[in-house]
Parts: C-alpha cells; structure tokens; sequence
C-alpha cells in the first residue's frame, strides 16, 4: 500500500508530467469541459504485466509514461475537432471524449521497471513491464563452511 508521502508524489509527478508536455507543446486543454478517461486493460502473464490503453487520435508527443513507486502513470491530452484543423460551422453531436488525461495504475507485484516498453500503433498504446521472479518465501539452504582453525 503507498504511504501518504508516495501518494503526493505520485500526484507532483502526474503535474510534472501536464507541466512538461505544456512546455513543449503550448497550454493544453485550456477550455476542456469534461474528463477524458481512456478506457484501458491489465492483463497479467507469468512474465510479464502487459497493459493496453485506446488513445485514438493521440499523437506520441502528447503522451508521456512513468513507472515509480509501483505504479504506472500514463498522461497526455486527446485534441478535440476544433483544434485539429477542421473547420466546421456548429457541432451537432459530440459523443467522443478529449482533452488531458492521467491514468495510475497500481502494479502491486515486482516489474523490471528498467526493461519496461511502450508503443502507439493504430490508437492503441501498449505498456509491457517485465516481471522479475518473485524471491520471497522461497527457501534459500546457505552452505556453512567450517571456519579455519
């Protein structure tokens, strides 16, 4: 479970990461009304956590993926219609989320964080995170040497 400390940390590096794509990509999602939530799945393997996001329309350089403290932070922004060039005279109905978003996830189980993986291919974001071999529990008999005399 993530302590009080972690929790705040999680939260500075879920601003940090708004901060960073703000700087390189102008303000983000100023006027934005709702809550964009990607809907996204976890899968677990017997080597690793594979974990799948639909990101239609998000670009790479607007996303940003961090592993720390157990958990897997994926942020960005989904432009909406008017601000990816098309011109139109009224919208009828809009039914398609946009706008910033951040998911955390917690992992709950040891990953190779260093090994970890991420692809954009065809609006779907793929994040694998290798599992390292569990070694609690598991009995270790150490050799005693006899000490010289």
């Amino acid at each position: 479970m993530l302590s009080f400390p972690e929790v705040n940390e999680l939260s500075d590096d879920v601003r940090r990461v708004f901060e960073e794509l703000d700087r390189h990509h102008g303000p983000m999602a100023a006027a934005v009304t709702g809550v964009y939530t990607p809907a996204l799945d976890v899968v677990e393997t017997p080597a690793s956590v594979e974990v799948f996001v639909d990101l239609p329309g998000v670009s790479v350089d607007a996303l940003r993926v961090l592993v720390k403290h157990g958990a897997l932070i994926i942020a960005g922004e989904k432009l909406g219609p008017e601000q990816c060039g098309q011109e139109c005279a009224a919208f009828h109905l809009v039914e398609r989320g946009f706008g910033r978003f951040a998911r955390v996830i917690r992992l709950g189980l040891a990953i190779d964080a260093g090994r970890t993986t991420a692809s954009l291919r065809g609006g779907e974001l793929r994040v694998s995170l290798p599992r390292i071999a569990e070694r609690r529990g598991q009995e270790i008999v150490v050799r005693v040497e006899p000490s010289p005399a």
